[in-house]
């Protein structure tokens, strides 16, 4: 089938099953690590548009896209990006939403401790979040500093770290303040692993099979939002550099700060070979729309400035060249 074609059909009559294709051994391969940490309980998965972990049902969808090579082409071509589609992405976030499913299905954050650890479940989750990279409270597992998202995010990452097979965790985070909830995750895990969970249903939320909208419908809605995520961390990241109040008469304007260093920003990102030439230009050229759009000024040396936008664009280049992850616009 052409693209077209593929674009026009409905998830329901795609009639996908993931056995028998990669995604099951590496399901199979989670089951497996759950078992060397002696954990009883198994997660069931499903397919669905994205990856998630519904909020009381200890399971996981996995996206539509991994249970066929002719979709993963498809969303390569459409998002530049297929998360999920190398063995270790996979399992990266598989780790990652057993942690959200084991969390579930022993009702983990119930626990007095557990929210002295990782914070409020009940807190809300925002609608995107400005990351501290260089805070060591936070394990790194998925990247973008995804732990510090949420309560919840921050404990499914400390898991996926615990659980990754021959994890230096213990080297790795033994100066960081993390090491202690890595530490907790470890021995909570001790108490619960081998009991009968709590909450076991096998319910299945957002099956493919019930679901009407074809792929047009659903890479428009993907697309948009991809864009409004763009958008906020292109903001995020111009709002760590300038100043959206003028400091004084004679401070300049932060694009025209970064029209007239263009040239050196784009040899530095060059020089550290985040990313070919072209993709470098259209990330400087939003820079300079945003923050024209924004409105902003300097505020510090000018030698400052441009190290901190060297920096921001190194950032934002490796961030768009990845294919922009939907988990930081929760």
């Amino acid at each position: 089938m052409s693209d077209e074609q593929l674009l026009g059909m409905r998830f329901c009559d795609l009639k996908l099953n993931y056995e028998r294709t990669p995604l099951a051994r590496r399901v199979r391969r989670l089951y497996r690590e759950l078992d060397k940490r002696g954990i009883a309980f198994r997660p069931h998965v499903w397919l669905s548009e994205e990856w998630f972990s519904p909020d009381g049902v200890p399971g996981i969808a996995a996206p539509f896209y991994l249970a066929h090579p002719r979709l993963e082409r498809l969303e390569r071509r459409m998002m530049r990006h297929v998360e999920g589609g190398s063995a270790e992405s996979a399992m990266r976030i598989l780790r990652h939403e057993a942690g959200h499913a084991i969390d579930t299905a022993y009702r983990l954050r119930r626990r007095a401790r557990w929210r002295e650890v990782f914070g409020a479940a009940s807190m809300p989750y925002p609608d995107s979040y400005t990351a501290r990279p260089g805070s060591r409270r936070y394990v790194q597992h998925l990247g973008d500093w995804y732990a510090q998202a949420h309560p919840c995010e921050d404990f499914a990452e400390t898991f996926a770290v615990w659980l990754k097979p021959n994890s230096s965790w213990r080297r790795q985070y033994a100066q960081w303040p993390a090491f202690k909830k890595i530490e907790f995750v470890d021995a909570l895990l001790g108490e619960v692993r081998r009991g009968r969970a709590p909450v076991r249903n096998r319910e299945v939320v957002e099956p493919l099979r019930e679901n009407t909208r074809t792929l047009a419908d659903h890479y428009r809605r993907k697309l948009a939002r991809h864009a409004r995520y763009r958008r906020s961390v292109t903001d995020h990241g111009l709002e760590h550099v300038f100043s959206a109040e003028r400091p004084s008469p004679r401070a300049q304007r932060a694009s025209t700060f970064l029209r007239a260093h263009t040239p050196a920003l784009l040899a530095f990102a060059l020089r550290v070979r985040v990313a070919e030439r072209y993709s470098i230009e259209q990330i400087l050229r939003i820079l300079i729309e945003r923050a024209d759009k924004r409105g902003l000024w300097l505020r510090g040396s000018r030698r400052l400035t441009l190290r901190q936008s060297r920096r921001m664009l190194v950032h934002l280049t490796r961030l768009y060249a990845q294919g922009e992850s939907p988990r930081l616009s929760l």
